[in-house]
């Protein structure tokens, strides 16, 4: 663990009546953040490691990003205000023109969370806003249960646990 930080993975991704609702874990807890469903749609298909047969915006900027020689090196959850989260993300840049340098950027927490699974990035959660946040284990556990009757055509109903791909 980073000083300071809260190392997190997916636990969970799920449809929601108005979007996704992506849960992170460290093992011992497990918090909520809720995004659009074309992201959410992103994120799931990076973790199940498949191929739009278009690029989606994200496989876009991860190869652009790569086109530089940059990667996403970990994203972190640095504020939390009622259901809206803040996040960096942080970007290493290394090429004949820049040697090495390492670039941080404010960016939307689902975007930060689609790009870290394709680059396979560490995701992590500040101490202090992590212990502000509350368990959601319950919720998560109940969100599966009525999941279970969905038709197996229905999109989101990845269950990660134990069965993360980093």
């Amino acid at each position: 663990m980073k000083h300071g930080m809260v190392k997190v993975d997916p636990v969970a991704l799920l449809p929601t009546p108005s979007g996704c609702a992506v849960f992170l874990g460290d093992g011992e807890k497990v918090i909520l953040i809720y995004i659009d469903p074309s992201i959410g749609a992103s994120i799931n298909m990076a973790l199940q490691r498949e191929k739009a047969p278009r690029p989606l915006t994200h496989d876009l900027f991860s190869s652009v990003l790569g086109a530089f020689g940059a990667e996403v090196t970990r994203v972190v959850i640095v504020k939390a205000e009622g259901d809206l989260f803040f996040a960096r993300i942080f970007l290493e840049v290394a090429n004949e023109l820049m040697e090495r340098k390492i670039v941080e950027l404010d960016a939307r927490p689902s975007d930060c969370l689609a790009l870290a699974v394709r680059d396979s990035a560490p995701i992590y959660v500040l101490e202090e806003v992590w212990s502000d946040l509350n368990d959601v284990s319950g919720l998560l556990d109940d969100m599966k249960n009525s999941q279970s009757g969905l038709d197996d055509d229905d999109d989101f109903d990845l269950d990660l646990e134990g069965d993360v791909p980093f």
